[in-house]
């Protein structure tokens, strides 16, 4: 079983950046997909990133390519969400997320409790 805890969220001017982490417990982390979904107020979840259980995969919405960047460190069982160049449409609750596959990215198994992003404008 693998359980999930966000950090790193918070309030940030547009154009800034800010990392979010996902810190996950469990032994079966490293052969999990791992990535990050966000919900802004009134709209429905949506797909943000993802990474590969390797981290040689990873894809982005294009809302945020070329803006955000996911890693992983297996060492530390911690996902990582780099954010720059902030829009006040990113403002969000960010949710960490982990899937068996890459496949199976679009319905994660498991979710964490979610870190709140406001980007001011």
């Amino acid at each position: 079983q693998v359980q999930l805890v966000e950090s790193g969220g918070g309030l940030v001017q547009a154009g800034g950046s800010l990392r979010l982490s996902c810190a996950a417990s469990g032994r079966t982390f490293s052969s999990y997909a791992m990535g990050w979904f966000r919900q802004a107020p009134g709209k429905e979840r949506e797909f943000v990133a993802f990474i590969s259980w390797s981290g040689g995969s990873t894809y982005y919405a294009d809302s945020v390519k070329g803006r955000f960047t996911i890693s992983r460190d297996s060492a530390k069982n911690t996902v990582y969400l780099q954010m720059n160049s902030l829009k006040p449409e990113d403002t969000a609750v960010y949710y960490c997320a982990a899937s068996p596959s890459l496949a199976t990215s679009s319905h994660p198994a498991k979710w964490g409790q979610g870190t709140q992003v406001t980007v001011s404008s």
